[in-house]
């Protein structure tokens, strides 16, 4: 065990001798001079706990010593009691008080007392101490915690930017690819020509899907994803999913049903995209593992208020089933049942995670019950409030080829990929706009500077000027009279953050990369043909 340092200061040496006899314990060690200029010295040189001290001596009083050490950062935090014969009157003991001393003893000595007293001292020194030297670890490992912090903020800002950089070099193409098959499937084909068109479709709408399965599973462990609810109609989300999978059913052969009950409302207050998101993959992953049989898709209420109802959704199949020890091991991500099962069946190993994340997410339920080689059933329950007003289902949308023509306008492009410009001329050039195409956003500068437009589209990553700095320099007026020329920005990027910083750029809306031809047409309508 540590010695504590005991410092006794007496001009006289019968006294230092009366204190060490007093004192005398195997976890003191006792420093002693009857010269308060030695006694400096020895508090600077040495780890001094306490501090006994005369108050009458020759050289320096005891006031006056007792300054000088509470004045100096290195002896500052010494505990003094005062020895003293002189008067206990209130005026002597406040200036002891006030020269920094915590205590007095009072000669002839009660040797009880001061033993009692330095005791207590010293174990209050021994707990200051013990608390100081927490107190440090718990400083060091706050900076430890703020460094770990600092790193892993570094990290996560390179995980992003590492995945929107992906994002735009991954979709960008796809998205040049999955348009120009809509365009070739408007042309006369062969029926030969037509399955081949449809299988390409299939192919990019299924790499489209992986790449959005990894960015949504990163965006929700970024604590990036958001939910956002509004008036949906089940019955229209369930069809739209069965209708896309049909085709994926039929090619294995397989039977595909929807069973909806009665009494399911026609709207409820939901985010119809995760929603949908989660009966795909769920649907999805049910025919993938469903060799022979049927795929049933069953949509029930559980019970309902006047203001809200629980519904569950069943995805039942006549697939391969799961063993009981691999249910739980479906749910992490890459991971499925067995090893083999990815050999057999393919896959990432993402959908039933963000299955299960995003159910976490909308406070639902996912449940799964499942017999090995006779089929599974996974279900997912949630409560959902009903609108206030009763909403008319809106009716089916034109079909991209049949949309208005929007003759009249003219829409500056700009877009350095080769195939989207194709891609974008070929579709405003059949509903009747005038089209400029420029590569980057100084061109579109230029351009915006020479011509008058109704409307810019304009691609977010481009060389030489990206999007973002042209639509800044726009709206602080670099081209005169066009600051609040109308601007829709594409954008392969994902990220709630990279839209977030469109908007504070100044775009009027933004449209993400694979873009819907109809939602395209909708936001030019809306922006060109107010301006």
């Amino acid at each position: 065990m540590d010695k504590t340092n005991i410092l006794i200061v007496d001009d006289r040496a019968e006294n230092i001798i009366a204190l060490e006899a007093l004192l005398q314990r195997d976890d003191i060690n006792i420093l002693s001079t009857t010269r308060p200029n030695d006694a400096l010295r020895i508090a600077w040189e040495n780890d001094i706990a306490l501090a006994l001290v005369d108050v009458q001596m020759p050289e320096m009083d005891g006031f006056e010593l007792v300054k000088i050490l509470k004045g100096h950062p290195k002896t500052k935090d010494i505990t003094v009691i005062f020895v003293t014969a002189i008067s206990t009157d209130t005026a002597f003991a406040l200036q002891g008080y006030q020269s920094g001393a915590v205590d007095y003893l009072y000669k002839p000595l009660n040797p009880f007392v001061t033993a009692a007293k330095v005791d207590a001292f010293i174990r209050f020194n021994r707990t200051q101490r013990d608390l100081k030297i927490k107190n440090q670890e718990l400083l060091d490992f706050q900076d430890k915690l703020i460094k770990a912090k600092e790193l892993a903020e570094q990290g996560k800002r390179i995980k992003e930017n590492f995945l929107a950089n992906m994002s735009h070099e991954i979709r960008t193409p796809i998205n040049g690819i999955i348009g120009i098959t809509r365009l070739l499937q408007l042309t006369d084909l062969s029926e030969e020509q037509q399955e081949m068109i449809n299988l390409l479709e299939v192919s990019s709408n299924s790499l489209l899907g992986v790449i959005n399965d990894i960015l949504d599973l990163s965006k929700i462990e970024s604590g990036k994803f958001k939910i956002v609810r509004s008036a949906t109609q089940l019955r229209a989300i369930c069809g739209d999913v069965v209708n896309l999978l049909k085709i994926k059913a039929k090619d294995k052969g397989i039977t595909l049903n929807l069973e909806i009950a009665n009494e399911i409302p026609d709207t409820v207050i939901a985010d119809s995209l995760r929603l949908n998101q989660i009966l795909m993959n769920l649907v999805s992953n049910a025919i993938k593992f469903t060799i022979e049989g049927s795929v049933t898709l069953k949509v029930e209420v559980m019970n309902r208020t006047e203001t809200d109802c629980m519904i569950k959704f069943s995805v039942i199949d006549t697939g391969i089933g799961i063993a009981k020890e691999n249910i739980d091991k479906i749910f992490e991500t890459f991971e499925q049942a067995e090893d083999s099962t990815t050999l057999k069946f393919g896959g990432t190993g993402l959908g039933l995670s963000i299955v299960k994340q995003l159910a976490t997410l909308k406070n639902g339920l996912l449940e799964v019950t499942s017999e090995e080689f006779k089929g599974s059933t996974f279900s997912f329950s949630n409560r959902y409030d009903l609108p206030e007003i009763k909403i008319t289902p809106i009716a089916t949308p034109l079909s991209s080829d049949n949309l208005k023509p929007l003759d009249g306008l003219k829409i500056l492009v700009a877009e350095d990929n080769t195939i989207n410009q194709f891609l974008i001329l070929r579709i405003l050039k059949s509903w009747g706009i005038e089209t400029v195409m420029v590569e980057n956003g100084q061109e579109a500068i230029d351009r915006l500077t020479a011509e008058d437009f109704n409307l810019v589209l304009m691609d977010t990553f481009m060389p030489v000027m990206n999007g973002l700095e042209a639509i800044k320099l726009i709206r602080e007026g670099v081209v005169p009279g066009k600051a609040q020329i109308p601007i829709i920005t594409f954008s392969a990027a994902v990220m709630e953050s990279d839209r977030q910083t469109a908007i504070e750029a100044g775009a009027n809306d933004i449209l993400s990369k694979p873009f819907d031809v109809k939602l395209l047409h909708s936001k030019i309508a809306g922006l060109g043909m107010v301006h």
